[in-house]
């Protein structure tokens, strides 16, 4: 659900999949089911996820569990919109303001769950939700700015994010999971994707930042005095 005078611009691998299925899946919802439930429902599988992850040094069969739970996420994130869109039926500000609120509430939920699982530092937990939230702002920005919503990042997207932690917590609950032993710290095989996915998203933060800078200084150069 975006302005209808933004343009979209999803670049992401599974892009094109992802433009095949949802339209399908939402003209075959029943009229009962509205965006904002598919909203809702997006909001409270995160939740379940979060903790799921935060309880799974006791249970760790609720790894697995977090694998259908990604799913429901999926479906109610990427289907809410589609399903206004098919219906003609949009609310371009209150959906705008909606999705994204929930989409910071959700990761918020994620990130503090998976800090207070076993298999990764609540610091980095805490700083990919902080690196997520200044991705996000960017993406606002540039929706502002340039008129072009694009939210995926070096062609990841978030149900690409989805699939990668799915299997990810797949791996961990069918393997003991392996630690490096760093000074005086016990780093992870969690610790170890927390990190490359901080340094994945300052890279790709970073060179966003050039582009688009670059480009809105050929378009809105600066100005000259004359003396």
């Amino acid at each position: 659900m975006t302005d209808p005078t933004h343009k979209r611009e999803p670049k992401y691998l599974l892009q094109r999949a992802e433009q095949f299925i949802l339209p399908r899946l939402a003209s075959r919802l029943p009229a009962w089911v509205t965006p904002d439930h598919l909203t809702s429902l997006g909001l409270l599988s995160c939740l379940l996820i979060g903790l799921c992850y935060a309880l799974s040094g006791q249970y760790k069969w609720l790894l697995l569990l977090t694998v259908p739970l990604w799913l429901l996420n999926w479906l109610g994130d990427s289907l809410d919109g589609t399903l206004a869109r098919i219906r003609r039926i949009q609310r371009p500000f209150y959906g705008y303001y909606l999705d994204h609120m929930v989409d910071m509430l959700s990761a918020a939920a994620v990130c503090i769950g998976i800090g207070l699982s076993p298999y990764v530092n609540m610091g980095f937990a805490i700083t990919l939700l902080l690196l997520y939230y200044l991705l996000s702002i960017n993406v606002f920005l540039e929706t502002l700015v340039l008129r072009k919503f694009q939210y995926g990042y070096g062609f990841i997207g978030p149900t690409e994010v989805r699939i990668l932690l799915s299997g990810l917590a797949i791996f961990i609950y069918f393997r003991s999971e392996p630690t490096i032993h760093l000074l005086d710290f016990k780093i992870g095989i969690g610790d170890i994707a927390a990190a490359s996915a901080a340094l994945f998203m300052i890279i790709s933060l970073v060179y966003r930042i050039i582009s688009n800078l670059d480009y809105l200084g050929k378009i809105d150069p600066p100005n000259v005095v004359k003396h």
